[in-house]
């Protein structure tokens, strides 16, 4: 239970509100802003504006999964403006509160390590990132659905990394049919793959390999897919690239090549907001607990 905690929640998707129902349900004091344009009716969430908080009574605080913007500025989805973080805000909470955020930046990092607050990269851990490589991976096989003109029973599909999202894309598109290759640089990759019953692919032969791709997913956050590896590639091929911005796809040529590209940011969020909410709020709340 979180009877005495008080909790701030700044900005925020549709997510958010499931943290902030999680949240509630456990006993604490959840107050929200960035959410002017929602009704909660649970009697211990309340409305707040950062320049009227009393922060010196916030045991943690959670900002949205894009955290700020290198100003402190951040958005909020459910109000008719973004909200502004100050690192003087962050100074004035009590020494053992915690800032939660999804990804951090030079500000965060700074304001935080300035006000010596506990600053937590939620989307780095380990747990987090393997709970919501389930839904990022459902969400990647029903635009693979959506945007080819065939089943992905029987299709080509070549997925670039084998981490934490990565073994969960094969896994899935190999259980609906598909022949899967994945493409890797380390031997115990190699190794997994093939204990899989899957195909491995060394990055050096992807050019090669890539040729009667149908579908290629991206979750490697570097340029991957560059012009020689989008030029051996069909033109009725599809790239879903998962990796977070700017991506591992040159995409300017992807589109001069006529060969249809998708940046699928947020998929979580987008495809099961209920689920990826309640991963976050089960981390968040295992966190200030510990």
């Amino acid at each position: 239970m979180l009877k005495n905690f008080h909790i701030l929640i700044i900005g925020g998707d549709a997510r958010y509100l499931e943290v902030i129902n999680h949240l509630s349900n456990r006993g604490a004091t959840v107050y929200v802003a960035g959410f002017d344009q929602l009704i909660f009716h649970q009697p211990n969430v309340h409305h707040a504006k950062l320049e009227k908080i009393d922060f010196d009574i916030i045991d943690a605080m959670l900002l949205p999964v894009s955290g700020t913007n290198s100003k402190g500025r951040i958005e909020a989805t459910y109000a008719h403006d973004d909200i502004d973080l100050t690192k003087k805000m962050i100074a004035q909470t009590p020494t053992h509160c915690y800032i939660c955020t999804g990804i951090s930046n030079a500000f965060l990092d700074d304001a935080t390590e300035s006000a010596n607050r506990k600053l937590v990269r939620l989307f780095a851990r380990d747990d987090i990132a393997i709970y919501n490589s389930i839904p990022t991976a459902e969400g990647a096989l029903m635009l693979a659905m959506e945007q080819t003109d065939v089943t992905i029973h029987g299709s080509q599909v070549m997925v670039l990394g084998f981490g934490r999202v990565g073994m969960t894309l094969a896994r899935l598109f190999s259980t609906v049919g598909a022949h899967v290759r994945v493409c890797v640089r380390k031997a115990a990759d190699i190794a997994r793959i093939s204990e899989m019953g899957l195909h491995p692919v060394l990055i050096k032969d992807l050019e090669q390999e890539i040729a009667n791709t149908e579908v290629c997913i991206n979750t490697i956050p570097h340029q991957i897919v560059d012009s020689k590896i989008i030029s051996a590639m069909k033109k009725s091929s599809l790239i879903i690239d998962l990796a977070s911005s700017p991506g591992g796809t040159d995409f300017t040529f992807a589109d001069q090549q006529g060969i249809k590209n998708i940046h699928a940011l947020g998929l979580p969020g987008k495809v099961a907001p209920k689920t990826a909410g309640n991963i976050i709020a089960d981390i968040f709340t295992k966190v200030i607990s510990e």
